[in-house]
Order: structure tokens, then C-alpha cells, then sequence
């Protein structure tokens, strides 16, 4: 089953089962955004989440494989500037260096090919931007063998179990980490932000 066919048939529950569990954390995530006005890349904006808590002063492009998830992310937007694009995170239709700042809330263990959906938002954003990462992620070394166990099957219907973020950032040059906090069920979700030099 693809990526795309996936979430489409998951889009009408996906927020029942997502939302009151990273409420907080996305808030906590997107007040790191800094205050001067610029334009905000939202990399896998799936149901717009996210689009309830985004700081007023920004221009917000959200970026979705699929039809499903940017039909519900709409309305959300609310007041905010807010365009949505059809499109693959790994492959962005976007010139390099045409967003200050971008957010990539839990899309890196949910893409195939994480490394490269970060590489494309190093290669978008501008040099001083940052890029606010919130996810699930192995470290380096752990075990974690329920995880990998049940990692096949989840992953070829919603989500990986076993990217290793240190592996990820260590193939995208250009980016370096200015914080890395837990976040949820222990450390398994990490708030991470990027600078890109």
C-alpha cells in the first residue's frame, strides 16, 4: 500500500487519534518560531494540526501528498495567511532558498526516505533559517525491539518505528542542531531545532 493511498484512508481519523496527545507539544514547537515576520514552510501539514497554533505574523505554505489530508487542514487556517500545495515532501516544488523558517511535525518517520525530505528542506530554506523538527525517533545504539518488531508492518501503513535522527541530519549538510529536547512518552519524541548555516 503506498503513502498516499494510506493516509487518505486514514485522514478522517487520523485527528481523533493524533490530536489531544501532541497538542501541547506542537504548541510548545511552533512558539520557537522567531518573531520577525517571514514565510514558513509546513512540510507535511497532514489535517492542519498545527494551523490553530501558528504565531499570526508569518506566511504559511503547507505541503501534503494528499488531497484527503489538505481538504481538512482548510479550514483550519482560520485567520492565518495560509496556502496549500499539493506535493511530496521528499521532492518540493520549491526554488532554493524561498522559505526564512520551516516545521516538520512528525512527517520525518512517516516519509520513506526521511534524509532526503530533510535534505529538501535544507535546500528551501534560506541560510539563517531554522527548521523546528517534532517526531519520534530512535538514538543511536537503543535496542528498542517491540518497536523494531512492529516496525515492517506500521510502516507500510502510517508511520516508521525506527529512524534513527542522528543518521538523517548526518546525509543533509547545512543544517546544524541548536536544540534537542524530550518531548513525549519519555524522550521517544524529541523537540529538535535545526539552523541552517
Amino acid at each position: 500500500m503506498s503513502l498516499k493511498h494510506s493516509y487518505t484512508l486514514i485522514a478522517p481519523f487520523y485527528d481523533a487519534l493524533i490530536d489531544r496527545a501532541t497538542r501541547a507539544a506542537r504548541r510548545h514547537s511552533l512558539a520557537a518560531l522567531p518573531a520577525t515576520p517571514g514565510r514558513v514552510l509546513l512540510a507535511g501539514v497532514g489535517t492542519g494540526l498545527d494551523l490553530p497554533h501558528l504565531p499570526p505574523q508569518h506566511r504559511y505554505v503547507g505541503v501534503d501528498l494528499t488531497h484527503a489530508m489538505l481538504r481538512r487542514a482548510g479550514p483550519r487556517a482560520g485567520a492565518a495567511d495560509f496556502a496549500a500545495v499539493q506535493g511530496d515532501a521528499q521532492r518540493l516544488p520549491f526554488a532554493d532558498a524561498s522559505f526564512d523558517h520551516a516545521v516538520l511535525h512528525l512527517i520525518l518517520a512517516v516519509v520513506p526516505e526521511p534524509a532526503r525530505c530533510l535534505g529538501e528542506v535544507a535546500r528551501v530554506l534560506k541560510p539563517g533559517g531554522c527548521a523546528l523538527v517534532f517526531d519520534k525517533f530512535l538514538r543511536r545504539g537503543q535496542r528498542a525491539p517491540l518497536r523494531r518488531l512492529a516496525n515492517p508492518l506500521l510502516r507500510r501503513v502510517a508511520t516508521r518505528l525506527d529512524v534513527v535522527f542522528e543518521d538523517v541530519l548526518a546525509q543533509t549538510p547545512g543544517l546544524r542542531v541548536a536544540h534537542d529536547r524530550p518531548a513525549l512518552a519519555g524522550g521517544w519524541f524529541r523537540m529538535i531545532r535545526l539552523d541552517r548555516e
